[in-house]
């Protein structure tokens, strides 16, 4: 089947077809040209992704519309949260912000360099059961600049999931940029052709100007098949670090007849599934910038106790949902 990126135009013949960057509506399409130079057919590397994930149980992307909402700190949350719950299995984190990568800092692991062996690169471990992979590795200094084209970022991206050895995961998460773009394509076209089981959780915070990205969001996955797991309110409330007390600092709007508003709304209204709040704690950013593990540092903070039936949520997706049959 031809692949049709989802801001196509209409009547896109697709990227397979021979009609690809020749067809009339192909007119004025920014990719007019690589779709009419590229080759045609299955990307060949889509059965190289498969053999090298055959190990890995479950694949879950954390996405949002909107920059600066905190998918990266969910994603060092949920990681983190899930290795020390159940220590017998192993987890994996991919960095594929190509051009902000923030795993290394995050999960502390920042200056560490990765291996190359027979089997590929090995990934940094964090905990026993839990590594990264993330192009922050590969950067002469933290400060240096990736000014890459799209193609260019999808090649980092399948060259991460061919020649990354993961070994045998139960999760492996991976922490996307902002938007629907070039590594979202690339990242959902590989992972659909695995086995196993796949989804997305998807983060946002309280304000309407936020929950509309994360609108388009939930209609791009909808638009790709990618199964939604659910959504995240982060920062939905300021706990301060004294008293401990909980006060709304991005207000929510109200819902229909004095219901709830925000995400829990939102997901109402788009019939997705709602996962729950993280309140904005500000001893989580501080062990991010430290890349100190915020669950074993605050074990009672309400970061963390709300952060339990998420998990608890995201797991039973997983558990339940129907395994992916590669074709």
């Amino acid at each position: 089947m031809s692949t049709i990126p989802a801001d196509a135009p209409a009547h896109c013949p697709g990227t397979e077809s021979n009609d690809a960057g020749k067809a009339s509506a192909c007119a004025g399409c920014p990719n007019q040209q690589i779709c009419s130079t590229g080759p045609k057919g299955p990307d060949p590397a889509i059965a190289l992704v498969r053999e090298k994930l055959t190990d890995v149980r479950n694949k879950l992307l954390v996405l949002s519309g909107k920059g600066g909402v905190g998918k990266s700190t969910v994603t060092a949350l949920l990681s983190r949260a899930m290795a020390h719950r159940t220590p017998e299995e192993n987890f994996g984190v991919l960095d594929i912000d190509i051009c902000g990568p923030s795993q290394p800092r995050v999960l502390g692991v920042l200056g560490e360099q990765v291996h190359q062996s027979g089997s590929g690169w090995s990934p940094v471990y964090i905990e026993d059961n839990l590594s990264l992979m993330s192009i922050g590795f590969l950067l002469g200094s933290p400060d240096d600049a990736i000014i890459w084209r799209g193609p260019k970022k999808n090649g980092m991206i399948r060259q991460f999931l061919t020649e990354v050895d993961w070994g045998q995961l139960d999760y492996l998460l991976l922490d996307t940029p902002p938007g629907t773009s070039d590594e979202h394509l690339s990242a959902t076209t590989f992972l659909r052709g695995t086995t196993g089981r796949w989804g997305a959780v998807l983060v946002t915070t309280p304000q309407e100007v936020a929950l509309l990205d994360v609108r388009k969001e939930i209609s791009f996955c909808k638009k790709l098949a990618i199964p939604i797991v659910g959504v995240i309110e982060n920062m939905s409330g300021f706990v301060c670090p004294k008293c401990t007390v909980q006060s709304a600092i991005f207000p929510a709007r109200t819902g229909p007849n004095g219901g709830p508003g925000g995400a829990e709304a939102m997901c109402v209204e788009m019939e997705v599934p709602y996962l729950g709040q993280l309140p904005l704690d500000p001893r989580l950013t501080k062990c991010c910038d430290e890349g100190k593990d915020f669950i074993t540092e605050f074990p009672e903070s309400p970061a963390v106790t709300a952060l339990e039936p998420i998990v608890t949520k995201v797991r039973t997706f997983f558990d339940q949902a129907p395994e992916n049959k590669s074709e």
